[in-house]
């Protein structure tokens, strides 16, 4: 959500961000993918659109894909838990994500193909069997937004002490960590060298996160999490967060502040 106070600063960083894409479009000359991440509840899902809608009013055609709509399934999540972790039977981290479906859907936009988009049900944590939407191109341009998209691998030596009590009391040995930071330096970096930009709404601190997750899932038709649902939640996501924060891996970085008012870092 994008507080209303905060329409006029909103507004300039659209037409920032807008400009930046098309200036990157110009000089690649070809359909081009841009990232869009952000910490949970740092308004990317919202301001995914109103890009969408600035190309549009330049006469270029945009269309957005959402990391959340690629989750594995609950079952798929399951097996990963029986067989490599139990802690990834929760949807989020890099490794629960179906990155194959994912690069072939960008892969066809880019194209310009008509393409089919899962979708992923929050309230029964599943995709939808049978209720995907189709996509119909050519597209000029492609957002994917995410909370993780580019983000990079950890040292090894970053993995070694747990980070919070989550890791600390379910992942002792570090292998669930490990095998998540594993994936950044797979099939999730080969999908982020796919991006022409990346965006990045920058998040003040983690410390944030866990408000900003909590005003989101008041929003949700069916209730949201209560607060000790969604803090155990966020632990799964907390060590890539910090380390985003930290690492910035972005080509265009907004910052934020506690009440998510957005500055273009100069």
């Amino acid at each position: 959500m994008t507080p209303i106070a905060h329409e006029k600063e909103w507004a300039a960083v659209d037409v920032h961000v807008a400009a930046a894409i098309r200036k990157v479009l110009a000089a690649t000359g070809r359909p081009i993918a841009v990232g869009l991440a952000g910490a949970q509840g740092s308004g990317k899902s919202t301001m995914a659109p109103r890009i969408v809608a600035r190309l549009a009013a330049a006469g270029l055609r945009a269309a957005v894909l959402s990391l959340d709509d690629f989750y594995l399934t609950r079952a798929e999540r399951a097996r990963l838990a029986a067989t490599v972790h139990p802690l990834l039977a929760t949807r989020g981290v890099p490794g629960t994500h179906d990155v194959a479906l994912l690069t072939a859907v960008l892969d066809g936009m880019l194209r310009g193909e008509d393409v089919q988009i899962p979708r992923f049900d929050k309230a029964t944590d599943d995709r939808l069997d049978g209720d995907w939407r189709t996509v119909v191109g050519p597209f000029d341009v492609v957002i994917l937004e995410g909370w993780c998209i580019g983000a990079r691998p950890q040292a090894d030596g970053c993995l070694a002490e747990p980070i919070n009590m989550l890791e600390r009391l379910e992942d002792p040995a570090g292998r669930w960590r490990r095998w998540v930071n594993a994936r950044l330096s797979s099939d999730y970096a080969a999908l982020f060298e796919r991006l022409a930009l990346r965006v990045l709404l920058r998040a003040p601190s983690f410390d944030v996160v866990l408000r900003w997750r909590t005003e989101q899932e008041r929003q949700l038709p069916f209730g949201g999490m209560e607060t000790p649902a969604i803090k155990r939640f966020i632990d799964h996501y907390e060590r890539i967060t910090r380390w985003t924060l930290e690492d910035e891996p972005a080509d265009l970085v907004i910052d934020l502040d506690p009440d998510r008012t957005p500055t273009v870092r100069a």
